[in-house]
This record gives structure tokens, C-alpha cells and sequence, in this order.
């Protein structure tokens, strides 16, 4: 299959120069579509060959390197165009492929009445394109390349309906806060230089051997890489862009900020294991702001109204649940939670899509209520999903996200073993609290004006599809105490060995007690039992939303954090640059400046031209001056 690898990234960019440029020749949007999602599948039964084939490789050399020529060469350095299909980056490209195949496949029916129609499937073939460079670069600038061409794209798609304000000021929003994160990745990038020689992650893999743990340097550099991450995987203090990037099309929604893009900083801490297990400091930051992260962003969403940013916030809660895995150690288990919350909280998306389509546009889940009998496949398939992403067994997000609860009671004790818990039960409870207000109920919304109706088969196919992974995919990394051969664990644990090893230098491993994981499992199912139960008793039965409380005013104004950094850092920049550097620096230094000797020369000038009277009488005057002052001279000076 090595011959094919370029087709997985060569056909994404075909489907982009077919939508952009022949779209609106070819008219027929049904055929737009489909090119653009085979553009997508194709690739995605290519990864399937590969992964065949790197099943059939000794366990220890899985890896299946392709060099296609040399980028950049100045001096010593050098940059090629060369991809490395392992063991991690053959799950990434399954997911960004196979989801995404699905999202487009949806996109046909989402979209079909836009008349931006092909531009926005070439805007996402050109984000698939990126993504997947992204993750299959063998060095740190061509990952740099995809890591900004998907934001990029990010802009274009956040910002397609650029009508209407809202979306163009959340697409620069979401622009600026990762050029933040993208300084730490560039920084990043010239400390691996000056100090490696290189930008080949696998040379930089293999020279960090020669480095002792905690060394500054190494620390300086993830700090700096994970500073990258926490822009494109909206952490805290940089995940503000994220909930207003729902501006998009909901399409979008699912695939670059649910299920792709924002996924990009986990891959690339997990690529560079190897440095954070020789970063301790690195890794404990990492940890603490991931849970952070987890639990501020799940609080916020108890009190979200609008459908999309509910989900919103559940997806920076459980990125901050993928940062805590990353924290611990548990590299594959980073993974495993951000393959089942692909499948999960893809669905969950299309799901709303699927119920805004339906509700002709209604995004406020308190204008909503009975639609479970209306769109039945909906209803079931967004029941599905919101029980895996609560943790219920057997679904998927149950094997992923109770594993990370186990390894932080193991590895982090006690404190943070309770608050990532409760993190949990309050995702089961604002889940359920999003069913009960969609679907249970009496209709909250104008019946005489609005009929809810079950979206096109183009839309359910991907739901369906995406309900089965989500039920599933879990059973790929079974836990220990079930005493099942762990597929994913073992799958990747080549590429995190050597991490592992340096990791077990200043860690034990921990024993497995099966009376203690089967403690802990069922603490994590009664929390997320107990969610479930108080959110549905609750909401379910619901006909008038109650007032806001002080608390529910705080929560729903997302702490008020977004002011915050309007009046702590956007509003003194906005001041600074406008009154200092606009009307002071840039008008009265800057523009006097040039402006002054303009003005003295042109002064000069017309002193002089005072002298041109045009008489003949005053040149003579002036020349025979001038003859005598010359004699003078000569005779008695010179």
C-alpha cells in the first residue's frame, strides 16, 4: 500500500479544486457532494489497506515511512515532504477519514438549499487536506503546515454564512485566540532547531536519549508545544473561541470542533510523548489545566440554552477529560477517549443539526420540547450518543472516560480522582437535561407555525452509522478487570514504549486490583445514574422554564469571562494602539516626522524661488557679484 499513501492526502485536494473552481460549472449539487465525499472515502478504505498492512509488520517495525523530495534546504537545514503511516497516526487517519466521509455524506442533505453549496464542500475537502498532513508529517513544519491550514479553514467555515455579522466576528475570534497558541508552536520549532539540529519528529525522538528528566530545555519546549495545543484543543485560558465557532454551519460543528481540528493538540502531545515523559513539570501543568478545563467548561454548560453550545462546552469539558489522560501518562487512553468521542460527540452534533433542520432553524432548546415522536431516528440516535458520553455501559465513552477516571484515582490520588467524578456526573446531568428539553415534554414552540419533520435519509445514514460506532467502538480497549485482550492498548503501545519506559524510571506501575476497578466502575455508573435520574425527573415534564437564579446567571453568562478578557486585554490594547500608537506615535511622531521635512523642504524651496524675479537687470547684478567676490578672493585670500 506504500504507493497509495500519497492518494490519501492527494485526493482531498482534487475534491477541493473540482468544488472550487468547477462547482458552479457543474451546477448538479447532488454530484458536487458526492465527489466531494468519495474524495474522503476513498482515502479512508486506502487507511483501511494500510492498517492491513502494518497488521501484517513484526509488532516492534509497524511503520510505513514515504519520502516524496526535499521542501526546504538552506544550509544545514532541510525540510522534505515525507509521511509516517504508525500505529498512532493510522487511527488518527481512520477517524479524520471515516468520520469526516460521514459529516460530507450528511453536508449533502444539511446543505442543499445553500447556494454557497460547492464552495463550502471545497472548504471542507481543503480542511480534510490539511488534517491529514497534520497528522501524517514526519516532521514539525509540515505538521505546522497542516496545523495552520486547518485553522485556516476553521476561519472559512466558521465565517461561510459571512452575512451576518456574528459569524465573521466569531471567525476572528477563533483566528486570533490560536494565533496565540501558533507562537508557542513557532517557538517551539526554533528552541528543536537550535538545540537538535533538526525538525524530523523521529531524529528529534531519537536525540532526546542523550538528554537526562527535567533538563529546562526539554521543559521549555513542551511548555511551549502544549501552550500550541491549548489554543487548537481550547484549554484554559485560550478555549473561548470554541462555543462561538458554533456560528458555523452545523456540519462544521462536528467535524473540525467535535470530532477533527480540536483534537490536533492532543495528537501532537501524544506524537511527542517521549518529551513530556522527560518533562515531568510539563506534564503536571498539563494535567492540572486539563482538568480545570474539564470542570469549569462542564459547570458552564448546565445553564447553555442554545442547543449547539450545550455540546459546545461538553466538547472542551472532554478535551480537558483527554489533557487529564495525557497528564497521567496514559498516552494510548488520550487516544482511545478521543476516538470514542469522534463517534459520540459527532453524532451528538449531526444529532442537532438534525433537530435545527427539523425545528426550521430554532437553536434555543427552551423553544423546543415532544420532538422524540416527530424525529424518531433523531431521538433515538442523539439517546444514544448522550448515554455514551455519559459514561453508561456499555457504550463507548463508558470504556474510555472510566479508564481515565481510574488512572487519576492511581496516579493523581484521591482529590482529583473526586473532582474529575463529579465532572462526570455533571455531564451525565446537562446531557440529560439537553434530551428532556429537546424531546420529552410538551411542545414548547408555536405548533401552529413550526412542524417539526424527520430530516432527508442523507442526514439519518450518518446518524445511524455513527449510533452503531458510538455503541460499539468501546470494545476496542476493554479494561482490566473484564480480563479481555486490550486490542488499543497493545495496538499503540510501540509508538508510547519509549515514554513508558522513561515514565517507569521515576513511577511504579501500579498493581491491577480488580476488587478496586470494580469499586470505582460502579461509583462512576451510580454518579452517572444519579445525573441522568435528577436531570430527566426534572426537565423531562417541564412546560415553563423557571426564572434565573443568582448562580444560573453566572453559569449562563459562562462566568463572565469573555467580558473579562474584553476589559483586562482586549479593551487596553484596543485603547493602547488606537489613542498611543494610532493618534500619538503614529500621527504626531511618525507621520510629523515625515511630514516636518516635507514641509522644511518645501519651505526651502520657496525661499529660493524668491529669487527667480524673472528681471534680466537682477541676474547680471548677481552674476557680476559673484565674479568680483571670486577675484577678491583669489587675489588676497588665496
Amino acid at each position: 500500500m506504500e504507493q497509495y499513501v500519497y492518494l490519501l492526502t492527494v485526493l482531498p485536494l482534487a475534491g477541493f479544486l473540482i468544488s472550487g473552481i468547477l462547482g458552479k460549472k457543474i451546477g448538479n449539487k447532488t454530484l458536487i457532494g458526492t465527489i466531494s465525499t468519495l474524495a474522503v472515502f476513498i482515502p479512508f478504505l486506502i487507511a483501511l489497506g494500510c492498517l492491513s498492512q502494518l497488521m501484517s509488520m513484526p509488532e516492534g517495525s509497524r511503520a510505513i515511512f514515504v519520502k516524496y523530495y526535499e521542501w526546504i534546504t538552506a544550509g544545514t537545514f532541510t525540510a522534505s515532504v515525507s509521511y509516517l503511516l504508525d500505529p498512532l497516526s493510522i487511527v488518527m487517519v481512520l477517524v479524520v477519514t471515516g468520520v469526516g466521509s460521514l459529516i460530507h455524506l450528511y453536508s449533502i442533505g444539511y446543505m442543499h438549499n445553500d447556494p454557497g453549496f460547492a464552495k463550502f464542500f471545497s472548504y471542507l475537502n481543503l480542511f480534510i487536506f490539511a488534517m491529514l498532513n497534520l497528522v501524517l508529517a514526519d516532521n514539525f513544519l509540515l505538521i505546522f503546515l497542516g496545523w495552520e491550514g486547518v485553522g485556516l479553514c476553521s476561519y472559512l467555515l466558521i465565517g461561510f454564512w459571512y452575512e451576518q455579522k456574528f459569524t465573521g466576528d466569531a471567525a476572528k475570534k477563533a483566528f486570533i485566540v490560536n494565533r496565540i497558541g501558533d507562537f508557542g508552536f513557532m517557538t517551539a520549532m526554533f528552541f528543536i532547531f537550535t538545540y537538535f539540529g533538526t525538525l524530523d519528529v523521529s531524529v528529534f525522538n531519537q536525540k532526546l536519549a542523550a538528554f537526562s528528566v527535567g533538563d529546562p530545555v526539554l521543559v521549555t519546549i513542551a511548555l511551549l508545544l502544549f501552550l500550541g495545543a491549548t489554543g487548537k484543543s481550547a484549554q484554559i485560558p485560550l478555549y473561548v473561541w470554541l462555543p462561538d465557532a458554533m456560528a458555523g454551519p452545523t456540519p462544521v460543528s462536528a467535524l473540525i470542533h467535535a470530532a477533527t481540528m480540536v483534537t490536533a493538540g492532543i495528537y501532537l502531545i501524544a506524537r511527542t510523548s517521549l518529551l513530556y515523559a522527560l518533562a515531568p513539570f510539563a506534564t503536571t501543568i498539563v494535567f492540572a489545566v486539563g482538568m480545570l478545563t474539564a470542570v469549569v467548561a462542564a459547570a458552564i454548560a448546565l445553564r447553555q440554552n442554545d442547543i449547539k453550545k450545550v455540546l459546545a462546552y461538553s466538547t472542551v469539558s472532554q478535551l480537558g477529560f483527554m489533557f487529564m489522560a495525557l497528564g497521567t501518562g496514559t498516552y494510548w487512553l488520550a487516544i482511545f477517549h478521543l476516538m470514542t468521542h469522534a463517534f459520540f460527540k459527532g453524532l451528538l452534533f449531526l444529532g442537532s443539526g438534525s433537530v435545527i433542520h427539523g425545528m426550521h432553524e430554532e437553536q434555543d432548546i427552551r423553544n423546543m420540547g415532544g420532538l422524540k415522536d416527530k424525529m424518531k431516528i433523531t431521538y433515538i440516535t442523539f439517546l444514544i450518543g448522550t448515554l455514551a458520553i455519559s459514561g453508561i455501559p456499555p457504550l463507548s465513552g463508558f470504556f474510555s472516560k472510566d479508564e481515565i477516571l481510574y488512572t487519576n484515582f492511581i496516579y493523581q490520588g484521591l482529590p482529583p480522582y473526586l473532582l474529575s467524578l463529579i465532572t462526570a456526573g455533571l455531564t451525565a446531568y446537562y446531557m440529560f437535561r439537553l434530551v428532556s428539553l429537546t424531546f420529552f415534554g410538551k411542545p414548547r414552540y408555536d405548533t401552529h407555525h413550526v412542524h417539526p419533520h424527520e430530516s432527508p435519509a442523507t442526514m439519518t445514514i450518518p446518524l445511524m452509522i455513527l449510533a452503531v460506532l458510538s455503541v460499539v467502538g468501546g470494545f476496542v480497549g476493554l479494561p482490566h478487570f473484564t480480563g479481555v485482550h486490550n486490542y488499543l492498548r497493545d495496538w499503540l503501545n510501540p509508538v508510547f514504549k519509549s515514554a513508558n519506559d522513561v515514565i517507569l524510571s521515576y513511577r511504579p506501575e501500579h498493581e491491577h486490583a480488580i476488587s478496586l476497578e470494580l469499586l470505582l466502575v460502579g461509583i462512576s455508573i451510580l454518579v452517572a445514574l444519579t445525573g441522568i435520574i435528577i436531570a430527566y425527573r426534572r426537565f423531562s415534564a417541564i412546560e415553563k422554564i423557571p426564572a434565573q437564579t443568582a448562580v444560573s446567571r453566572i453559569l449562563e453568562e459562562k462566568f463572565y469571562v469573555d467580558e473579562f478578557y474584553d476589559k483586562t486585554i482586549i479593551e487596553p490594547v484596543r485603547k493602547t494602539s488606537e489613542g498611543f500608537l494610532w493618534k500619538f506615535f503614529d500621527v504626531k511622531i511618525i507621520d510629523g516626522a515625515v511630514n516636518g521635512i516635507a514641509r522644511y523642504i518645501s519651505n526651502i524651496g520657496f525661499d529660493w524661488r524668491r529669487l527667480q524675479t524673472g528681471i534680466i537687470q537682477d541676474y547680471t547684478t548677481v552674476s557680476v557679484a559673484g565674479v568680483v567676490i571670486i577675484l577678491l578672493y583669489l587675489l588676497f585670500v588665496s
